[in-house]
């Protein structure tokens, strides 16, 4: 399975573009899937054989991990930052065995996490959604004092990742699947503050202060100055970037609403613990599951944020514009007449920057607080067990919707390699559904001999048994058996 990664490129002068590679994760559900393939059997006796097999191979890979979702369940009922407590006092464990318990919790949830498709987001990643703006126009950063830096610590230590983020001791970002979000407005504020970046950016070129901005940032990556996007590949996709601050000047711009454009992360995890107080250490594990979270705006899902200030840049600002002023009314105070107007006017304008500066602080203040409050009630999908539960879930209709694509690309093609089986069921979900991924075949394959329906030739080439011998292979189930007697009391 191909690890995605997300890298910001120029594919032409003011236009930003993050370059995605598909994931594993197939975006259909699983019912359309099967309906679909169904379809696609001319006779009506293989349409039933095959509908058969689909709840049958559903049935018996649910069974497969359904001791260890249980133990999953179990072991998070004694971290629930709720109740958890309580039941880690009825069971009498000492701090060794807790431990133990808690780093088991975080294997098996780690593991769900990987079947899932979930992948940790590294450094890179971060420091390209950080690298724009989008409705989120405050810095935002995290109280590490009120987080605990040694349940996580700890695991990756006894099992190494590689790219883990910098914070990744203290809290763990999961992310999956991209999407598109879009903001109409007029965005006012946001037009004035990119028309006074520019002309201070031109300040700087004239002055030839930029020379010395450059020089200091010489050595530190720039996530947005990378090659030129290639013609041809075939495992990612491009996504345009659409901010105010690249927007051509016009009166047209200015006046008028605009759309800016930014990726969204489609489902983002945030795994952290929080510091303990006093002597009794904290063993509660926050577990909160999000939904369509724009890559610009991911502080939003950041555990125990600090609350917004004036950033350095506009405290001097503010001081600079204060000296600004300061000049012009002493020098007004000595001047003749005319010169009194004209210090006048600077000193107005000195002011008026310092109110835009206060009131675009506030302004920015009440969109993030609408952003957080919204986030909590509209982005936030659940957390604690009922996330572990849709996880849980989200598992097995990945794992079968793998297993009945390459049991329906075999039965059509007889005979594949890997390589082959590969192509084709990429190349169903595109033409049947209109969506790409990178199929997973490796992990598909595995499913389909421990099934026992799929086999492999002296060349190395996989093909299947007939949909009828492949019902008898895994037999009568057990909810089966429990609907055929419903049924039957039933009468």
């Amino acid at each position: 399975m191909e690890e995605q990664t997300t890298t910001m490129m120029k594919k032409k002068e003011g236009t930003e573009v993050i370059r995605i590679e598909r994931e594993s994760v197939i975006p259909i559900i699983k019912p359309r899937l099967i309906m679909t393939l169904a379809n696609l059997i001319e006779q009506s006796g293989d349409r039933a054989e095959f509908l058969k097999l689909c709840k049958r191979v559903e049935y018996t890979i649910r069974a497969w991990y359904l001791l260890q979702f249980e133990d999953l369940m179990q072991l998070y009922s004694l971290f629930d930052p709720v109740h958890g407590a309580q039941k880690l006092e009825q069971q009498h464990l000492s701090p060794e065995e807790i431990d133990v318990l808690e780093q088991n919790f975080l294997t098996y949830l780690f593991q769900v996490m990987d079947k899932s498709n979930f992948k940790i987001a590294t450094d890179d990643e971060i420091e390209v959604a950080h690298s724009g703006q989008y409705l989120l126009n405050l810095p935002i950063s995290v109280d590490e004092s009120k987080l605990d830096n040694k349940l996580l610590k700890k695991y990756f230590q006894e099992h190494p990742h590689d790219n883990l983020p910098d914070f990744a001791d203290k809290y763990i970002i999961f992310r999956r699947g991209t999407g598109m979000d879009r903001t109409t407005d007029y965005f006012f504020m946001e037009k004035v503050d990119m028309i006074i970046s520019r002309i201070w950016g031109w300040i700087l070129r004239i002055t030839r202060l930029d020379r010395l901005k450059r020089s200091s940032k010489k050595h530190k990556k720039d996530p947005k100055k990378v090659e030129e996007i290639p013609e041809d590949s075939e495992q990612a996709d491009y996504i345009e970037r659409i901010r105010i601050e690249n927007m051509k000047l016009s009166l047209r711009n200015l006046a008028s609403k605009i759309t800016i454009q930014e990726p969204t992360f489609d489902r983002i995890i945030v795994v952290y613990r929080g510091a303990s107080k006093g002597n009794k250490p904290e063993r509660g594990i926050y577990v909160k599951h999000f939904k369509n979270i724009p890559m610009a705006d991911m502080e939003i899902v950041l555990p125990e944020k600090k609350n917004p200030s004036l950033t350095p840049m506009d405290w001097v600002s503010f001081l600079v514009s204060a000296v600004v002023g300061l000049v012009a009314v002493v020098g007004s105070l000595e001047s003749p007449k005319d010169d009194f107007w004209v210090m006048f006017a600077i000193l107005s304008a000195v002011i008026g920057y310092c109110a835009k500066i206060y009131l675009t602080f506030q302004a920015n203040m009440t969109a993030y607080q609408s952003l957080i409050t919204k986030s909590m009630y509209d982005k936030q999908l659940d957390s604690g067990k009922g996330t572990l539960l849709h996880l849980c879930d989200d598992v097995v209709q990945q794992e079968v919707k793998e297993v009945i694509i390459s049991f329906y690309i075999l039965m059509e093609m007889g005979k594949a390699t890997l390589e082959d089986l590969d192509l084709r069921c990429e190349e169903l979900i595109q033409e049947e559904f209109g969506e790409s991924c990178n199929f997973d075949v490796d992990d598909a394959v595995i499913k389909l001999e421990k099934l026992g329906i799929v086999s492999r030739d002296t060349i190395g080439r996989f093909y299947c048994v007939s949909l009828k011998r492949a019902n008898e292979i895994i037999g009568t189930t057990t909810e089966e058996l429990v609907l055929k007697a419903k049924l039957g009391s039933g009468n």
